[in-house]
């Protein structure tokens, strides 16, 4: 995998050792039939690997994961039943139940909030790779290999999009508020009020009040007769929202 980022506890291999060392225990999980059973083909053949469950969505990863103790998943980051970022919710739970699997996510597109989610407790047995990526097997058995041997793998495209990131948030205003002030802000971008913030996020008014004044003050946002700070803050905030979603 020339031309990925990866990383690996081990040295180079010795051959005696290769040819000794039994196969991967891997688990696919993917709710897209196409891609399921290329992976399922591609696996099926590949003698580094012995594919112990194909899965459908979420749950019945979590099940296989139970039931076949595998040395590493390979799961889609979009799937049942939330639909939205099941595989990363998995891979958390590993870290936390058993850190000892490896875990290879597998997206359509380069989201680097997904990536910060799943390197967000360390890179250690983890790989993000686009799925345009698996049509070489290589790539595919390169980063089970390398997740299964406690390495990493992130994907070119995915680390370009990191340090974009990075360079905006770097650039912009609003990374000088606390989190807890991004999220005050959120809520005043949806229109409500102190009163409806401070019941939103359990706090009291004073404290949104404060944590409001902070925002404004951050942001150099004085209160002027033309255009409230408060919609200054909105249209700060939805813009940069714009730009995080291009």
């Amino acid at each position: 995998m020339s031309d990925s980022v990866a990383t690996a506890d081990d040295g180079p291999a010795d051959p005696r050792a290769e040819a000794a060392r039994p196969p991967i225990r891997v688990v696919i999980a993917e709710d897209s039939y196409l891609v399921r059973e290329f992976l399922t083909e591609m696996l099926s053949a590949a003698p580094e690997v012995e594919l112990t469950a194909v899965c459908t969505n979420g749950k019945e990863l979590r099940a296989a994961v139970e039931d076949w103790h595998p040395d590493v998943v390979v799961a889609d980051i979009r799937m049942p039943p939330s639909g939205a970022s099941e595989g990363i919710r998995v891979a958390a739970q590993l870290r936390e139940t058993n850190p000892e699997i490896g875990v290879v996510v597998l997206s359509q597109y380069a989201e680097p909030s997904y990536a910060l989610a799943l390197l967000d407790k360390g890179t250690r047995r983890r790989a993000y790779l686009l799925k345009e990526r698996i049509r070489d097997r290589h790539e595919l058995i390169g980063a089970i290999e390398a997740v299964a041997s406690g390495g990493s793998v992130i994907d070119p495209p995915i680390v370009d999009v990191l340090i974009q990131a990075r360079r905006r948030a770097a650039d912009s205003r609003l990374s000088q508020l606390t989190p807890r002030e991004y999220e005050v802000l959120a809520e005043i971008a949806q229109g409500k009020s102190n009163g409806a913030i401070a019941e939103s996020l359990v706090l009291t008014k004073r404290a949104v009040e404060k944590h409001v004044t902070s925002i404004f003050s951050k942001l150099g946002l004085p209160e002027t007769e033309d255009v409230s700070p408060r919609v200054k803050a909105t249209l700060m905030f939805l813009a940069e929202e714009h730009e995080e979603a291009e």
